[in-house]
């Protein structure tokens, strides 16, 4: 074959494989734009369903309590005009007797009049006495028309203004919620969730999180509250997990909508204490260790189980209970497994006292946090100070100088040193010493 056809077919090949590689990257995009397509339609059959169910209740519950008031109404009347008449009917029942009586008496008298001259008197006679018993001059007392009912029914078109006012101005569509996660953050055994307000006009007073697993239709409850990020702990490893929050404006009751689904994992085992330490008991989970009185004056150090803490994360302790200080409690980071040692003020090992003296590696710094009490949250980030040489072959396998930049924070105040190894390190160790029972301390 010659020079050209070989750099004909080198082109060729080139250009199938950019063919490839284009009709890959569309592929995708077609996937990506199918996927937005149908969030768009779903979201929006997903919007009139919520709708029309909302409107269809309020309008049941609206012809539900009209027709409430108006039977209220109805029978308002009704006992009104029964306690108004029954009077009346009384009266009139009476009246009309007495004119059933008066037209007797009248064909009496007419009667006894026309008779004959022999039966006059005595006729006479018994008619003005029966005329003297029927009291003719005692006459029932009939009410003016001022002093009886005239019903009426008072509306006013306050109630229909109201109303329109407010269906006008009832509900809303949005095309975006005014919330949504803008950075999920793998950290051992958790993910930390942070989110942003994306509406300008919103103006969020509380915010909610919540999140599954990819397998379950249940959400769980992570956080309610004003904070913009949140740590959500105890997830299993490796396993997906579907994270959404939404917002509550000032003023307003109702949550806004959901923001767009976000998944998430953690693929860092969770920090846990080492078990069987005499001296402390551990929670089911072991991130939470609490010094117990079964050894009281034992001076042991609870480290971690394994080395889990990693440079470029942040570790925290979180103390929740507390008890007596001791100049030689303390809470830290350390190389290595000290053996025999019953504090983290030691070589190899930086660590915060009690009282708030940063320790790096058993010397004490001139630099002092606020005491730890509790609801302290103390803080530890680690970034690689890259120091060369580090051994006489260049090799950090072989030992030598290995510096770390350390921060540690407490309450509103931390410090920042740098820390020097005697060797290259992966991973860390953490630890707690607590001479007296009564604290506890949870790590994340």
């Amino acid at each position: 074959m010659s020079i050209e056809a070989e750099v004909l077919l080198q082109e060729a090949k080139e250009s199938i494989e950019a063919a490839q590689n284009y009709r890959s990257e569309l592929q995708q995009r077609l996937h990506g734009l199918s996927q937005a397509s149908k969030q768009v339609r779903g979201s929006a059959s997903q919007t009139r369903e919520v709708l029309q169910r909302h409107f269809q209740e309020l309008q049941t519950a609206m012809s539900r309590l009209l027709t409430e008031r108006l039977n209220t109404l109805m029978l308002k009347v009704d006992n009104i005009e029964q306690d108004s008449i029954n009077p009346l009917d009384d009266c009139q029942k009476l009246i009309e007797h007495g004119i059933s009586t008066a037209d007797e008496l009248l064909r009496e008298g007419e009667a006894a009049i026309r008779c004959g001259i022999n039966e006059r008197e005595e006729k006479l006679g018994i008619f003005t006495k029966k005329a003297l018993q029927i009291q003719l001059d005692s006459l029932p007392e009939v009410p003016a028309l001022v002093d009886v009912p005239c019903l009426s029914a008072q509306l006013d078109d306050f109630l229909l203004h109201m109303f329109r006012t407010h269906v006008i101005g009832h509900g809303s569509v949005a095309s975006h919620p005014p919330v949504q996660i803008e950075e999920l953050v793998e950290r051992p055994g958790g993910v930390l969730v942070r989110w942003c307000k994306v509406d300008d006009d919103f103006s969020p007073k509380d915010y909610r999180l919540q999140y599954r697993q990819g397998n379950s239709s249940q959400y769980e409850e992570a956080y309610i509250g004003k904070d913009t990020e949140f740590l959500v702990l105890n997830l299993d490893p490796h396993m997906d997990h579907l994270f959404r929050v939404c917002a509550r404006g000032e003023g307003r009751t109702e949550w806004s909508p959901w923001s767009i689904l976000q998944t998430g994992y953690t693929t860092l085992v969770p920090h846990e204490w080492r078990p069987g330490v005499d001296g402390y008991i551990l929670s089911s989970r072991k991130n939470i260790a609490m010094r117990s009185d079964s050894s009281p004056g034992h001076r042991g150090v609870l480290y971690s189980n394994s080395p889990t803490y990693f440079c470029g994360q942040t570790l925290t302790f979180k103390i929740t209970a507390a008890g007596e200080t001791d100049k030689r409690d303390s809470l830290g980071v350390c190389a290595d497994i000290g053996t025999g040692t019953n504090s983290l003020q030691r070589d190899q090992a930086v660590c915060i006292s009690t009282n708030g003296a940063v320790f790096v590696n058993g010397k004490e710094m001139t630099n002092q946090l606020p005491a730890i009490t509790v609801g302290s949250s103390v803080t530890f980030d680690m970034e690689v100070v890259n120091v060369f040489p580090v051994s006489i072959n260049n090799n950090p396998s072989d030992g030598g100088n290995f510096k770390l930049r350390v921060t540690i924070g407490s309450g509103n105040r931390e410090v920042v040193f740098d820390w020097l190894l005697d060797q290259v390190v992966d991973s860390l160790f953490f630890g707690c010493s607590f001479t007296h029972p009564g604290w506890k301390v949870l790590v994340f």
